[in-house]
This record gives structure tokens, C-alpha cells and sequence, in this order.
């Protein structure tokens, strides 16, 4: 008798009792790491009608549940537990793949490293570069909007995912656009659920289009003694050459990369044939002023782009990001005075204040890194916070009226019951 009321007190336990009815005790497991941050009760479906099942019980029983992916996202960012993880670690194929037409289809649980070892074969890659892709599962990609260097010239997931299929309100799978790239049926429906961190639905499953992997890939280092000096370098080298990605980083990251200490670091990312890499690599030192300046190629260039691809905040710390007109971003960073790696062309760049900080210090620092951003007439999303902090931070900010009104919309169209992902959004969505 006991043991039944426990069940009937206890969300998580409620759900393993039903749940284990529908798919089986062998694929609800307790959190394992992370997890535990986000969620009481992890489920792993083996395909899109079990989930759509879990969702129509969760939705009739009232049962929260987001998806994870690695964990990591919605671990920094949550206040309180959804009841129910749900892991597509069993749901990770490729579905179809044609490399002549240059697009994927993939499941949300296979991870950004494992989809482009698959599409290496081909000299093909999905050029989205959050950092550590073979911990980022396509859904985080698309829920979260991940991106990294390579956004200069590729965009972010809106402009490379064509299709998308998700479980939706009711246990419903919902299919926006196609597997080819002329099909731009649904285009609206696949930008509402990218950033959209799982408040709308679960992502199942999603279409892409794929580059060619870039020729005699090369970086060009520049070590500045300022941020003007760096951003007019940038400014320049990126006005005259067609580049793939272009950096600025303060001296702290910089130093990481292999720039001189005290220094300011410009990193530029180019391909192209070996006579193509000799000009531009000409070019670039002539634009680069007064910078001392290192190419590096090849096998050693990936291996640096990794780096800064992959460069993390040291613990403790909090981290954001800021995104801006480009030609207000330079002005921004030294009013936030932080750690930071702008992405130079973009108007997006990522901050850093390493350190241990109290939680009314944490909450003024992000409150002014805000302010910048308002008054740049951008937006700061807080990245990380450390666990005994985080609590008493807004990770999004307060969005216009305009914004959040919408956003309302969408979540009370989408999710009615408010099963997905509740309070992970904008304004507490």
C-alpha cells in the first residue's frame, strides 16, 4: 500500500509504472551524469511511433519531458527537472544520403562527428562546427542553434536544414519541407524549431544540405598589440578575400592558439589550390599592417581550428553570448570587458569572465553585459554558469514585447498542455 502511494505522490515514478507498459523496463533508465541536472526519469525510444506514444501519455498525464541529447545545453541552463529525459541515442541512423545532389537525412540521435565520418567518404561534410561535435547530437544542433567559426560563410542550421520531422502536440509527427534542396514546403516550420530548445516538440529526424570539404584548408595568424589594431585588421583582410572563417581573440584565448602573450589574435581561415593559398596568403600579410603574422597549413591548420573550435571556459567561470550589428560588435566587447572570441563578419561573439563570482556579482556582471547589448541594439545569452550560481540567473534575457507575445503564441499553438521543455525559453516559456 505504501509503495502505491509513493507511486501515485511521484511523477517519475508514475511514468516508469505506464511507461514500461508501452516500450519496456529495459529502455527507462535513472540519469546517468549529467542528465541528472535535467531530468528525474530518462526513456530511450527505438523510433518515431514509441515516442509518439510517450508524448500522448506524457500529454494525457500532465508529465514534463524534454530531449537531451548530450545533456549539456539544457543541463546548464535548466532551474528545475523536467520528469522525463528523453535520449535518441537508439534513434541515430543516416536515412538517406545522396551524395550527388548533396543532402542527408539523418535521426537526432546520431552526433554531428559520427554524420560527417559518414560523409568524409565522399569529401563531404554538414558544415556546422559547434564545439566537441562528436558529443553534439543533431537534435541539440537544431534545438539549441549551434554553430561555430564556420557561420561566416555557412550560416547557421536555418540555412543548411531543408527538412525536418518532429513529435509534436498529441504524440502527432509533424514533417516540414523535403529531401531535396528545391523543396522549400514547410521553410517556416523548420526555422520555428531551430533555437527553439525543445519547448515545441521533440525532433525526430532532420534533412541537410552538405558542402564540399574545403581544399588545402590554411589559417593565417596574426598577433596584434590591441583590439582596434586586431578589428582593423580583420575588417580589412575580410573585405578583400572570400574567406571561411575569421576571428578576433582576446589575449587570454589568443595565448591558447599559440599567439604571444599580452596579445591580441586575428585568425583567418582560407582554402582554395596552392596557387590560390600563396596569394592570399600574400594578400593577407599586406593587409595585416604593423601584425606580426604565421600561415599555417594543412594537417597543422586543422589542427588549430580544432582548438579554437573547441576552446572552453575554465572552471569556474560564466560565459555568454553576445550578437550585434558587425561594426558595433568591437565597441561592445570593450564596454563588456571580458574574455572574448568574435567572430569578425558575423556581429556574434562569445565571452568570458573565468573565476570564481558571488551570485549578486554574477547577476550585475550579466545585467551590464545585457545593457551593452541593448544598447547595440542586440541580444546576450548566458552560456554557462557555474551550479551554486545558476539558479538565480536569466540565461535569456527579456525579450521585446513583440517577441515574447509571439513566442506565446507559438508554444500555446504548439504545446497547449505545456509538456515540452516548460520554463527552458524565452520569458519563463
Amino acid at each position: 500500500m505504501q509503495a502505491e502511494h509513493e507511486t501515485e505522490r511521484h511523477p517519475a515514478l508514475r511514468a516508469a509504472t505506464e511507461l514500461s507498459a508501452i516500450i519496456g523496463a529495459d529502455r527507462l533508465r535513472t540519469p546517468e551524469g549529467r542528465e541528472a541536472l535535467a531530468a528525474d526519469l530518462i526513456v530511450e525510444p527505438r523510433n518515431a511511433d514509441e515516442l509518439s506514444k510517450i508524448v500522448f501519455k506524457c500529454e494525457v498525464d500532465g508529465i514534463t519531458l524534454a530531449p537531451l541529447g548530450g545533456a549539456r545545453t539544457l543541463a546548464e541552463i535548466r532551474r528545475t527537472h523536467v520528469t522525463l529525459g528523453v535520449s535518441l541515442a537508439r534513434m541515430s541512423r543516416i536515412v538517406d544520403y545522396e551524395p550527388e545532389d548533396m543532402t542527408v537525412t539523418a535521426e537526432a540521435g546520431i552526433t554531428l562527428g559520427a554524420l560527417n565520418q559518414a560523409l568524409a567518404a565522399n569529401r563531404q561534410h554538414l558544415p556546422l562546427d559547434p564545439p566537441d561535435p562528436s558529443s553534439v547530437t543533431i537534435g541539440a544542433l537544431i534545438g539549441a542553434s549551434k554553430a561555430g567559426p564556420l557561420r561566416l560563410t555557412e550560416g547557421g542550421v536555418r540555412d543548411l536544414m531543408i527538412g525536418v520531422r518532429f513529435v509534436g502536440h498529441g504524440g502527432r509527427i509533424v514533417r516540414g519541407g523535403g529531401r531535396v534542396v528545391k523543396n522549400v514546403t514547410g521553410y517556416d516550420l523548420m526555422k520555428v524549431m531551430s533555437g527553439s530548445f525543445g519547448t515545441l516538440g521533440v525532433v525526430i529526424e532532420a534533412t541537410f544540405k552538405v558542402r564540399p570539404m574545403p581544399e588545402r584548408y590554411t589559417i593565417a595568424m596574426l598577433s596584434c598589440r590591441d583590439p582596434a589594431t586586431a578589428f582593423e585588421a580583420a575588417a580589412r583582410i575580410h573585405d578583400a578575400l572570400p574567406l571561411i572563417h575569421l576571428e578576433v581573440a582576446s589575449p587570454g584565448i589568443a595565448q591558447n592558439l599559440g599567439v604571444a602573450r599580452d596579445r591580441f589574435g586575428v585568425i583567418v581561415g582560407f582554402c582554395g589550390n596552392r596557387a590560390e593559398i600563396d596569394y592570399q596568403s600574400d594578400k593577407i600579410r599586406a593587409l595585416a599592417g604593423d601584425a606580426e603574422v604565421e600561415v599555417v597549413r594543412l594537417a597543422s591548420a586543422l589542427r588549430l581550428y580544432q582548438r579554437l573550435r573547441d576552446f572552453t571556459l575554465p572552471v569556474p567561470g560564466i560565459s555568454a553570448r553576445i550578437a550585434t550589428l558587425p561594426a558595433s560588435l568591437h565597441r561592445s566587447l570593450q564596454d563588456c570587458a571580458a574574455e572574448f572570441c568574435a567572430h569578425a563578419g558575423c556581429g556574434v561573439a562569445e565571452l568570458f569572465m573565468p573565476g570564481e563570482l558571488a551570485a549578486d556579482e554574477a547577476a550585475k556582471l550579466v545585467a551590464r553585459w545585457r545593457e551593452v547589448a541593448a544598447v547595440a541594439r542586440g541580444h546576450l545569452r548566458l552560456l554557462s554558469a557555474p551550479p551554486a550560481i545558476r539558479g538565480g540567473l536569466d540565461f535569456f534575457g527579456a525579450p521585446g514585447d513583440g517577441v515574447l507575445a509571439l513566442s506565446r503564441r507559438l508554444k500555446a499553438a504548439f504545446d497547449p498542455v505545456g509538456i515540452f521543455n516548460p520554463g527552458c525559453f524565452i520569458g519563463g516559456i
